[in-house]
């Protein structure tokens, strides 16, 4: 402050801030004589003082300028960022584009989890009964015609003695032995005896009266072949036969004949030689 009582603005248009106090006296009686502006220039600076948003001369101004600009930045930021003002509804092709992505996200959202479980097989139609399908026929058996000047009745006598002996394991030498012995004994009839009137209880295709003799082999009961029963049975009637047959050294060797004659201890040795050649063609026939 001066001794004049003025104050010293630096920022003020009428005063600076390094005038000296060398000032001419005229100049000082200028400034005197000029009082009553002065002191309205001092009001001004001092109101400007108590409020920054009043208009100031020069670059205070300028300031006040800057700051209405940078104020109104940040009103047009809030004004982006802030929430849509009611009744503002945004375009139709805005509302297309939201709904669109909504669609996309709620549909990768739905998406079913890949399962990591084995997959189970279906049943393929083939592997499903067919409920048309009809059961495959049972093979019809192979029908065995009489060979060798045989009727029915004998040629189905041949085949059971044949059963009886595939069932021992016997060789076919061994059928054919016993084919001839039967042929000779009983021609393949199964008998039973006049004399032995409890043979006739059991199936038989003839009556013979050589003593208690009765079967296929014409064995009696009273040698131990057997019962009355069991030698009435084509089956046992056979397999008593041949297991006897087996019982005779080297008989496969033996002329048949031989073989038939050292079983059946016959009276007539030589007869059974006569069927030979028939009884291969009967077993050959059972056997295919």
């Amino acid at each position: 402050m001066r001794d004049d009582g003025t104050l010293d603005d630096q920022y003020g248009l009428d005063g600076s801030a390094d005038r000296s106090d060398d000032t001419p006296s005229t100049v000082q009686a200028t400034a005197c004589s000029e009082e009553p502006t002065a002191r309205g220039s001092l009001r001004t600076r001092f109101d400007a003082l108590l409020n920054p948003f009043a208009a100031r001369p020069g670059r205070t101004k300028m300031a006040m300028a800057t700051g209405a600009v940078c104020c109104l930045g940040l009103v047009g930021g809030f004004t982006q960022v802030g929430a849509r003002p009611a009744g503002d509804a945004p375009s139709p092709a805005a509302s297309a584009e939201i709904a669109q992505r909504a669609a996309v996200d709620a549909a990768s959202r739905g998406l079913a989890r890949e399962s990591t479980a084995p997959a189970t097989p279906s049943a393929s139609p083939s592997a499903t009964p067919s409920a048309t399908a009809k059961p495959k026929p049972k093979p019809t058996p192979r029908r065995i015609v009489p060979v060798a000047g045989l009727d029915q009745t004998q040629m189905n006598n041949a085949k059971k003695i044949v059963q009886a002996g595939r069932e021992m394991g016997v060789p076919r030498r061994g059928l054919v032995i016993a084919v001839a012995t039967a042929m000779q004994e009983s021609t393949l009839l199964n008998y039973a005896s006049a004399v032995l009137p409890e043979s006739q209880n059991y199936p038989h295709q003839a009556i013979g009266w050589d003593h208690d003799s009765v079967g296929l082999f014409q064995q009696r009961p009273s040698s131990g072949w057997g019962t009355v029963e069991e030698l009435m049975d084509p089956e046992y009637a056979t397999k008593a036969f041949l297991s006897a047959l087996e019982e005779i050294p080297g008989w496969q060797d033996l002329p048949l004949t031989v073989a038939a004659q050292s079983v059946q201890v016959s009276a007539f040795p030589d007869a059974y030689a006569q069927h030979e050649w028939s009884a291969n063609e009967v077993v050959k026939e059972i056997l295919g």
